[in-house]
C-alpha cells in the first residue's frame, strides 16, 4: 500500500466532498461552508493512496498554546490500515509541544484517539451549541 501523507496539501472540492459523503458526514451537504473551513485551518493533512484522496484532517490553533482537531476522516474502505495514525503523527510534528491539544470523539474514534495518547481531561464535560447528530 503506497500511502502518501502530506501537511497542507492542495485538495480538489469534489474529492473532499466525496470523502465526507463516504463517511456519512453531513458537512458534505454544505460544501460552501466545509471547503473554506478546511482551507482556512491552521493545518490541513491529507492521505492519498495511489493519488486518490483517502484521508483528511485539520487543526485550528492560536499558534502557540492551544490546538483543536475538528476533523479526521479516513475512507471506510481503508479503515484500520494505519492511515489515521499517520495523519495524526504528521499533525503532531507541528503541535506535539502545545500546552493543550483538544478534540471531540465519539463511537469508534474514541479508542483510536486513546491509542494516540488522548484522554478525557479531568472531569470535563463536552458542551456546545450543536444538535450533536451531525459531523
Amino acid at each position: 500500500m503506497n500511502v502518501q501523507v502530506e501537511l497542507n496539501d492542495t485538495v480538489q472540492d469534489d474529492e473532499v466532498v466525496a470523502l465526507y459523503r463516504a463517511n456519512g458526514w453531513s458537512s458534505a451537504e454544505k460544501p460552501e461552508k466545509l471547503l473554506p473551513a478546511l482551507r482556512n485551518s491552521a493545518s490541513l493533512v491529507t492521505a492519498r493512496l495511489d493519488g486518490k484522496l483517502v484521508g483528511i484532517g485539520n487543526a485550528i490553533s492560536d499558534g502557540y498554546l492551544v490546538v483543536y482537531y475538528p476533523h479526521m476522516l479516513v475512507h471506510p474502505d481503508v479503515h484500520g490500515q494505519g492511515i489515521g495514525r499517520q495523519m495524526m503523527q504528521a499533525l503532531q510534528t507541528v503541535y506535539k509541544d502545545f500546552h493543550q491539544q483538544m478534540l471531540t470523539a465519539d463511537g469508534e474514534a474514541v479508542a483510536f484517539y486513546q491509542a494516540m495518547g488522548f484522554e478525557r481531561a479531568g472531569k470535563t464535560e463536552p458542551m456546545w451549541v450543536y444538535a450533536g447528530n451531525e459531523h
